[in-house]
């Protein structure tokens, strides 16, 4: 039994019945009971079609499941969910059924959990353990999800945009456990990026490929936080950064910059440098007034202020941070960064001890300790 393309299959027979009117909880039931059903009998004899087959049975499986309702409803869910002859099945309703997991009314931790199950497959207790809360609690999280899509309408694709929100949160996820969330972010990206002309599509999937191609040198064999600037650029995925790279240069070809079109440019240009003092400031901070111009969001302007430091000094970069919100997440470690760039050791370690309490995880935390560390022991 090929438990891949079960997976595989899965979402798109899900999407095929939503599709045709079906209520989403009913429907993905009714799936699963296909996917058993698949389980039990393709061992002996496995279909030409297996869309089409677990379409069919898995309309027969909701049908079963509405004959206490009233036979015109029944007629009704019969027009509506009997197999078509044709290509019919063969569409791909990734989009289709993305959106309604990504719909506007569910939360960012709701929408993740209903597109991991729904789309990617997992299993409740696989997405429980990725993000370390129990089956019971993600189970709870994922029905209150269904039923809140249950009577949203599903007559065509929604907002792209909040489903690559999504897709993006789930790879910045990482790993935890079982499930490799990144990898599963990006193999749900390139569904997508399969069915859709959307520039931006392709621009998360390559940005996607490019975070993900520096994985092996982000971390030490202990654990320990690696910065880009001291990576071991030898560990970097050449072969994943050059698709990524492709991907992006035929995105940007079609004219319609976006946000993840561009934050996929500066990371392609981090990744064409062989060394950190190689790395080409001016045109990512080019990049990143295009990043502003498009969101104006405070994260990118604390990243810009990065590259602003590296073009024009760390003083110049200083003035653009202090212009921000105290509050905002890492902005000390940035300060501290360009404090000590501009030479001013005693600030530099003050702030990476204040961007230390506010670390929002133990790596970050440890890290960034080290470094106050570091610069008081040398004074």
């Amino acid at each position: 039994m090929n438990e891949e393309l079960l997976r595989d299959l899965a979402p798109r027979v899900l999407g095929v019945l939503v599709r045709r009117g079906a209520d989403f909880a009913a429907a993905e039931d009714a799936v699963q009971e296909a996917l058993l059903e698949a389980v039990r009998r393709w061992p002996d004899a496995r279909p030409d079609e297996p869309l089409g087959w677990l379409v069919t049975v898995a309309g027969r499986k909701l049908i079963d499941a509405h004959r206490a309702e009233s036979a015109r409803h029944r007629r009704e869910l019969r027009v509506h969910l009997e197999p078509e002859p044709g290509p019919t099945e063969q569409a791909d309703d990734t989009l289709l059924l993305l959106s309604r997991c990504c719909h506007p009314s569910l939360t960012p931790a709701s929408a993740i959990a209903l597109t991991l199950r729904a789309v990617g497959g997992l299993t409740t207790a696989q997405i429980a353990q990725a993000f370390l809360v129990p089956e019971a609690t993600m189970a709870q999280r994922i029905s209150r999800a269904k039923r809140t899509v249950t009577g949203a309408q599903f007559d065509r694709p929604g907002d792209v945009h909040a489903v690559l929100r999504v897709l993006y949160l789930i790879f910045n996820e990482g790993f935890t456990g079982e499930v490799d969330l990144a990898e599963e972010a990006i193999r749900l990206t390139r569904q997508l990026a399969a069915t859709s002309e959307d520039p931006e599509v392709a621009g998360l999937l390559a940005l996607m490929l490019l975070h993900h191609a520096r994985r092996r040198a982000r971390r030490t064999a202990e654990g320990a936080l690696v910065p880009l600037a001291e990576q071991d650029r030898s560990r970097w995925d050449t072969a994943m950064v050059a698709e990524a790279v492709d991907i992006l240069q035929r995105a940007l070809a079609k004219d319609a910059l976006g946000e993840y079109q561009a934050q996929a440019a500066i990371a392609a240009l981090h990744a064409d440098a062989a060394s950190a003092e190689e790395t080409d400031w001016p045109q990512i901070l080019e990049w990143y007034d295009e990043l502003m111009r498009l969101s104006g969001s405070p994260v990118v302007a604390l990243n810009r202020a990065v590259a602003l430091g590296e073009v024009d000094g760390p003083l110049v970069g200083l003035r653009a941070v202090e212009q921000l919100d105290p509050e905002l997440p890492r902005r000390d470690a940035v300060a501290a960064y360009l404090h000590e760039r501009a030479g001013d050791l005693a600030e530099a370690a003050r702030c990476y001890a204040l961007a230390a309490e506010k670390a929002p995880t133990v790596a970050e935390r440890d890290h960034l300790t080290k470094q106050a560390a570091r610069l008081n022991a040398g004074r």
